[in-house]
């Protein structure tokens, strides 16, 4: 990260509210005093645990595996090629999440 962003003064990440999304992952994988470099320009944005897109990006994942990858997949080749499959398939039929989410169950 270092490498890649020497130049940068803030990196935002965007994450869900998942437990591992935290300095202390970083101080386990790094240590201390890197993870302490790192932090000095990182920034975590939490999505809303009642909203978090990755929910909608986890419910896609599942429709794919249970209509597509359900099985054991022989090879790369074999599971890029059911993959295209599925995606053009959903993509021509406009295949969409049905996110329903009440308004009045936001708290601000």
């Amino acid at each position: 990260m270092e490498k890649h962003f020497a130049k940068a003064d803030c990196i935002r990440l965007v994450l869900d509210n998942l437990n591992t999304h935290f300095e202390g992952l970083l101080i386990e994988t790094f240590g201390i005093r890197k993870a302490t470099r790192i932090m000095k320009k990182v920034q975590f944005i939490y999505t809303p645990k009642h909203a978090s897109w990755l929910n909608m990006a986890e419910i896609e994942i599942n429709a794919m595996d249970r209509q597509c990858t359900g099985g054991r997949i022989e090879s790369k080749e074999k599971l890029e090629s059911s993959v295209t499959i599925w995606s053009k398939e959903r993509n021509e039929n406009n295949r969409k999440i049905e996110w329903k989410f009440p308004a009045d169950a936001v708290s601000v």
